[in-house]
């Protein structure tokens, strides 16, 4: 049975554990084992010190990583313009390991337009630094790295307009893709 790492910041969300299972339950239905990077299962996390609790989830996450032979990955912007920090660490992991990873993003609008947008809100530290012109929908290293991996091109809304962040109906597709693979 093909395992699939389930890379993204869904873990910050309210209703994270639900939200997994729902994720589970999909992957489920196309024949993969989902491993989603919760951290439930470490119940003596509340009791460590923070150097030692971050460090528990780190090695977890990883392990869970080695385990794997995909990545779906959500790359939805998250509390920026572009994809979290730590789901593109991931994505480097898995580039790094010759394993796959499929990327969706909920969000349509394309990477310039979203820093432009920012820019425009936020007094610009280094004004006339340029933003990548391609039209992508994030940072061209992103999208490399998705098809370096050899899994298929971001998945964006087919028709241009934004979905929710928790919106499962993108994952659906990626998940369908891994399930060919």
């Amino acid at each position: 049975m093909l395992r699939a790492y389930l890379a993204g910041p869904d873990v910050f969300l309210p209703d994270a554990p639900a939200h997994a299972a729902r994720k589970r339950a999909l992957c489920a239905r196309h024949g993969i084992e989902a491993l989603a990077p919760l951290n439930e299962d470490v119940a003596s996390l509340a009791g460590m010190d923070p150097a030692e609790a971050w460090q528990t989830i780190y090695r977890k996450d990883v392990a869970m990583m080695e385990a794997a032979d995909i990545a779906i990955a959500n790359l939805t912007p998250f509390r920026g313009v572009s994809a979290d920090s730590g789901t593109l660490v991931e994505l480097g992991w898995f580039l790094g390991r010759g394993k796959p990873v499929i990327g969706y993003s909920n969000d349509a609008t394309p990477f310039a337009a979203r820093c432009h947008a920012f820019t425009a809100r936020c007094p610009d530290p280094l004004p006339g630094i340029s933003v990548e012109g391609f039209g992508l929908a994030d940072n061209l290293m992103i999208l490399g790295a998705l098809a370096e991996t050899g899994g298929h091109p971001m998945l964006l809304p087919a028709d241009g307009v934004s979905l929710p962040f928790d919106s499962l109906a993108l994952f659906e597709a990626a998940v369908a893709l891994a399930a060919r693979r």
